[in-house]
């Protein structure tokens, strides 16, 4: 056992892909934990509030004391470091429950088949016949604003994909000859596929989850840029180029002289995003049994 963690782990930072997503990840989370010491906040009360740093209406460019730059009259920096946590939070919130749902739900319709699988599967088909953003738009306006609705919007439009891919999954190992031989001995359905048809099927799943992590964020950053989101003043990416999207063209002949206000929460994103699909895509060369000759 230890000698194959050792060769997986090996295979895993051989790939330079793989080290780079993973360097970021450790770089957004620490600084998501160590946000209170990189961007003290200002309110005890809520320190996700950007703090209003000026009463003048236009963006401030970089400075020392706004390292970013400001952004409708509160501060970039300390929007791209709070909203690091932000970032986070939705996507481990989002990805967990709709992966464990998406598990649940794909489970019964491949193990049990027949009848319960048509079913099921037709209702998954429904759910991914509606277009995600645009659902998630809707969903997310009839619960009001706030990030809570928007990870309840993302969750009922997110499940469908770890649903069909684990049933595929299922399909094929429920009929291996371990499967058959604890039926045999009478154990309980609910035991066979707790320890052993999830545990032999589960890993594409759980690697396309760290895949979808990203573009998870991406879907809510885009929610509160359209201002459904994050709440005013709210340290988010999103709410972020919210503030921007009055300036982005700027003046005739200055078409670039409020570029901080984009490239900072833009490139925050990015990288973010990148992370965990360098991560996801390295996750998939190990584990993938027909990559691993």
């Amino acid at each position: 056992m230890k000698r194959e963690t050792r060769r997986l782990l090996k295979k895993f930072f051989s790939n330079f892909s793989a080290c780079l997503g993973f360097v970021l990840l450790v770089f957004f989370f620490i600084v998501a934990v160590g946000a209170p010491y990189i961007a003290p906040p200002k309110s005890a009360r809520d320190p996700y509030m950007m703090p209003i740093v000026t009463w003048s209406s236009n963006p401030l460019p970089p400075s020392p004391e706004h390292p970013f730059g400001v952004a409708g009259k509160r501060d970039i920096f300390y929007g791209v470091v709070w909203g690091t946590r932000t970032a986070f939070r939705i996507g481990i919130i989002v990805t967990v429950v709709s992966t464990l749902i998406g598990l649940a739900v794909g489970s019964i319709a491949g193990y049990f088949g027949k009848l319960v699988d048509e079913i099921l599967m037709r209702i998954t088909d429904i759910f991914m016949a509606i277009p995600f953003l645009v659902a998630a738009i809707v969903l997310a306006t009839i619960l009001g604003a706030g990030l809570d609705k928007v990870i309840i919007a993302l969750i009922v439009f997110s499940w469908m994909y770890s649903a069909r891919l684990v049933r595929g999954n299922i399909l094929q190992v429920k009929e291996e000859q371990f499967v058959m031989a604890a039926r045999a001995l009478g154990v309980s359905d609910f035991m066979i596929i707790l320890r052993h048809v999830l545990p032999n099927s589960i890993f594409p799943v759980l690697i396309q989850a760290s895949m979808r992590m990203g573009s998870l964020v991406i879907t809510a950053a885009a929610l509160s840029f359209l201002g459904i989101g994050a709440p005013q003043g709210y340290a988010d990416w999103g709410a972020l180029l919210n503030y921007a999207r009055n300036w982005m063209m700027g003046s005739q002949g200055e078409a670039l002289r409020y570029w901080y206000m984009t490239v900072f929460p833009g490139v925050a994103m990015v990288l973010f995003v990148l992370a965990w699909n360098l991560v996801g895509d390295a996750l998939r060369d190990v584990f993938d049994p027909r990559l691993r000759m």
